[in-house]
């Protein structure tokens, strides 16, 4: 770990092995800037007109990963992330903590730690109820991707009407989904969705995702993404554990935590593993992307050991 100038702020915190690296800026957020393998391109969306920026009343997209409180509703959910963060050190990694939103009385905490030597992080994503009252909410962790790539989210197993008669999961939509864009996959392995640099409306979907891994490809790199979907339990949004946004400027890869009712001095934790590998090459049909994730998932599997 070392701390860096980085896009413009100068507290930044550079986390990295032989296999990735992560940037947090402690100007604003809390914000995971960069997320890369070294040398390479960032995996995530940087809005160069806000890059570097500090203060002001107004939310700004920064890109990177952040952290939010579902259900989404402004201006709530669009406190400004917008001063300083405390940083403290963890073993093998930081704790990213913002101070108490005065409009909402909630406080954001990230903890992240980096393996020590293969491609994988964890981060443990926290929200403290600072209010005199519960308040019902639900983490969200959201990832804004580079440009130009592609996510994939797995699709539940085949089964027949004759082995099954009840329904899988929820598929949710937004008022402007349009099932009939070109960029989207609706496959039997996957829903895949890609992003379009030159497309001028957004899309959105969320699912009930139980699998708890979904994908983004971007040239030979694959982020991936994985998390405990706790089955029965209460989600945000119809039912929603995962969902993926894109417009013209990025693609986002978000997980949820179930709703909880924080009561006051409560909080509620959301962990998530990410990993990114270099050298993956998607091709073909489901059935050969569904081999190579395969490989990938038990690459994850040993960098994550037991359990999540």
């Amino acid at each position: 770990m070392e701390k860096i100038e980085y896009g413009g702020w100068d507290n930044c915190y550079r986390l990295a092995n032989e296999a990735l690296e992560l940037v947090l800026t402690a100007d604003v957020g809390p914000r995971i800037i960069r997320l890369a393998v070294p040398g390479e391109d960032n995996m995530f969306k940087e809005f160069s007109e806000t890059l570097g920026e500090t203060g002001g009343k107004e939310w700004l997209p920064y890109g990177g990963h952040r952290l939010w409180h579902a259900p989404e509703v402004a201006p709530r959910t669009y406190h400004p992330d917008n001063d300083p963060i405390r940083v403290e050190p963890l073993s093998g990694g930081l704790r990213a903590i913002q101070p108490v939103e005065s409009s909402t009385g909630i406080e954001k905490q990230i903890d992240i730690s980096v393996n020590s030597s293969g491609p994988h992080v964890k981060l443990t994503h926290r929200l403290i109820n600072h209010n005199l009252w519960p308040v019902k909410l639900s983490a969200w962790a959201l990832s804004v991707m580079a440009p130009g790539g592609e996510a994939i989210v797995p699709q539940p197993p085949y089964q027949s009407h004759e082995e099954r008669l009840t329904p899988s999961r929820p598929l949710v939509l937004w008022p402007y989904t349009r099932m009939d864009d070109d960029r989207w996959q609706w496959g039997g392995e996957f829903i895949r969705l890609r992003q379009d640099p030159g497309a001028s409306t957004p899309q959105k979907i969320g699912v009930g995702l139980e699998e708890g891994r979904a994908y983004y490809a971007l040239g030979d790199c694959l982020f991936m993404k994985r998390y405990k979907h706790k089955k029965g339990a209460e989600y945000p949004d119809f039912g929603c554990s995962f969902e993926t946004f894109t417009n013209g400027d990025m693609l986002e890869v978000e997980s949820l935590s179930p709703l909880e009712e924080l009561s006051p001095g409560g909080s509620i934790e959301h962990v998530e593993h990410w990993f990114v590998f270099k050298g993956i090459e998607l091709k073909g049909d489901d059935k050969a992307i569904a081999g190579v994730l395969q490989n990938v998932n038990e690459r994850s599997d040993e960098l994550m050991g037991p359990g999540l």
